[in-house]
């Protein structure tokens, strides 16, 4: 398969500009379209707004970059279909951690003239957040671990390191196992589980918490998400709309987000920022409806769940937007 990727020193990498490519799909493939700059967006980014069209700056990883989905069936496209006059810039990059889209910002979009910034937040970024390098599967089949840019904490400032990001991934091995973000507790017991079909059943009963670095505000994972949010938001200047994007285990009912929820609200109070809350508006589809919106295997949203994202979002963006003319 063609490569979608080229490397950048300062986020670690940018989709190839200019790519028209078919990605192959366990829902039968998609097709990527990049422009210029190497984002997944059908138009050119130019600086100045163009007359007669409202823009907003929407940034994000793999969700809002459109992995499964062809760019016209993402929440981002749909926006643009459900409020008129919006022109929608997806600075969506798969893969990448909330301090990497704070880095695109900084690189691609600061400049950019707009009427509002969209950060889109899925709750699991607080573990890339927190980690020096990703691990993939190269089409060999070897994990590979990637450098990525990461901040340090020390004292209430945030430190930029890894820059330039090393170009030349590595064996999982010989990388530094602290440093390489996870995914998940209990593997034995959770591969266990799926194989029998029981996932959605145990965690219900169990109480299982996916993601329990939320639990604590001042534990150090929260304090450095928070203070990377905090920094970038501050600098925008812009009306922000901060918008976490919850699990399927949230959706589905099968865990509880609430401390989730809770970090991202005094979050928002803090920085004086707008929050969208999508839970409620996603939780009024039936079980069968929310299921729906991810593929059988692939997690990342199908069509059906990009409208139901868009449909959330667009009242509070309208919202926005009609404040700030």
């Amino acid at each position: 398969m063609r490569q979608l990727f080229e490397y950048h020193p300062t986020v670690a990498y940018r989709f190839i500009p200019g790519l028209r490519l078919r990605v192959e799909h366990e829902a039968g493939g998609y097709l990527v379209r990049t422009n210029g700059s190497g984002f997944r967006c059908e138009r050119e980014f130019t600086l100045p707004k163009t007359a007669g069209k409202r823009r907003v700056l929407v940034f994000g990883d793999s969700i809002t970059a459109g992995d499964a989905v062809s760019n016209p069936k993402r929440y981002t496209d749909a926006l643009e279909r459900l409020i008129p006059d919006l022109e929608v810039y997806n600075f969506g990059l798969p893969g990448t951690g909330t301090d990497q889209q704070y880095l695109v910002w900084r690189e691609f979009a600061r400049s950019i003239e707009a009427d509002a910034v969209v950060l889109t937040i899925p709750f699991e970024n607080i573990r890339r957040v927190n980690s020096r390098s990703r691990q993939f599967i190269d089409d060999q089949g070897v994990h590979r671990v990637h450098a990525k840019p990461y901040f340090e904490l020390n004292e209430g400032s945030l430190t930029l390191c890894g820059i330039p990001v090393l170009r030349d991934p590595v064996r999982a091995e010989e990388a530094e196992p602290a440093g390489v973000a996870k995914t998940g507790r209990f593997r034995p017991l959770r591969d266990l589980v799926n194989k029998l079909g029981l996932r959605d059943t145990a965690q219900k009963l169990t109480g299982y918490q996916p993601l329990p670095e939320y639990d604590d505000p001042l534990c150090k994972e929260w304090r450095l998400m928070n203070a990377v949010l905090l920094e970038w938001i501050r600098q925008i200047p812009q009306p922000v709309l901060l918008v976490p994007f919850p699990i399927f285990q949230y959706i589905e009912e099968t865990a509880d987000p609430a401390a989730c929820l809770a970090r991202f609200r005094e979050l928002a109070e803090e920085a004086g920022c707008h929050l969208h809350d999508m839970l409620p508006d996603l939780r009024q589809y039936s079980p069968q409806e929310r299921r729906a919106f991810r593929f059988a295997t692939d997690v990342h949203p199908t069509q059906s769940g990009h409208e139901a994202v868009a449909r959330s979002i667009a009242p509070v963006l309208r919202g926005l937007l009609s404040a700030v003319r």
